[in-house]
């Protein structure tokens, strides 16, 4: 089985491709499966958790998620764990907070890889997304690293690896919790209502279900938010901003996802 979590598809795209290279059906990650995540079993054989990592680190959905999954299955399912995840550039020590979390369930984690994708993260001062050079350059290098991580995966391999980047433990034990404390919040988010055409993307894209169209088909957030920012990229008339922070910000969202 494959766990998917994809805010603006880099995470889909890899899934889907892994899928077809591992023979595992690929679930989503998102508010419809959380909701029955306790009676969803978590198989003793091969699980593949496929997300993006956020501000070096595991979204808090993916985290809540796989706190939540097969709660009702019992114990003693060990099975065998890997994790694929989708970076810009570098990971930190996410591996190493993913593995505590298969272990604290009881699983049995076996390695971790990262796969570089194009940039998706607008928020942070000096962040953008790449150049259409650059994205194209990383996702034509994701095809190779795919089939290089499911081989790794089909052989059971047990070593990570992963591209940690510099100063790998102040990005995910600072910059990360401050993430998580002082960066999730939805209560920026607005929608330019001379821009917006009800056309209801920014409803679509969102894992959680936190998007709504409301009076006017003018898009409102609710609270549970995870900062992917599938609702600003998906917007074909860039009318979704986060306050000040994505103005003069690019977009990307991954093609044929």
């Amino acid at each position: 089985m494959i766990f998917c979590f994809s805010g603006t598809g880099n995470s889909r795209r890899v899934a889907e491709r892994l899928s077809r290279l591992l023979g595992e059906e690929v679930t989503e990650m998102n508010r419809t499966t959380y909701e029955v995540a306790a009676s969803v079993p978590v198989a003793d054989g091969l699980t593949v958790w496929v997300f993006p990592v956020h501000s070096w680190g595991l979204p808090d959905f993916v985290v809540r998620f796989m706190r939540r999954v097969g709660g009702g299955c019992g114990a003693g399912v060990a099975g065998r764990h890997y994790m694929v995840c989708t970076c810009g550039d570098d990971i930190g020590l996410a591996h190493r907070q993913w593995r505590r979390l298969v272990a604290d369930r009881g699983w049995r984690p076996m390695a971790a890889y990262s796969v570089q994708m194009p940039n998706t993260y607008v928020v942070f001062p000096g962040f953008d997304v790449d150049s259409q050079e650059t994205a194209r350059r990383k996702l034509d290098a994701s095809e190779d690293r795919v089939v290089s991580v499911a081989s790794m995966i089909m052989s059971g391999a047990t070593a990570d690896d992963v591209e940690e980047g510099a100063l790998p433990w102040i990005k995910s034990h600072l910059v990360y919790p401050y993430f998580m404390k002082r960066m999730i919040s939805p209560e920026p988010f607005r929608v330019d209502a001379g821009r917006c055409i009800g056309c209801g993307r920014c409803e679509n894209a969102c894992p959680l279900g936190n998007v709504r169209l409301g009076a006017g088909r003018l898009p409102a957030w609710g609270a549970d938010c995870t900062m992917c920012l599938g609702c600003y990229h998906v917007c074909p008339r860039h009318a979704v901003e986060y306050g000040r922070r994505t103005r003069g910000k690019g977009q990307y969202y991954c093609p044929n996802s």
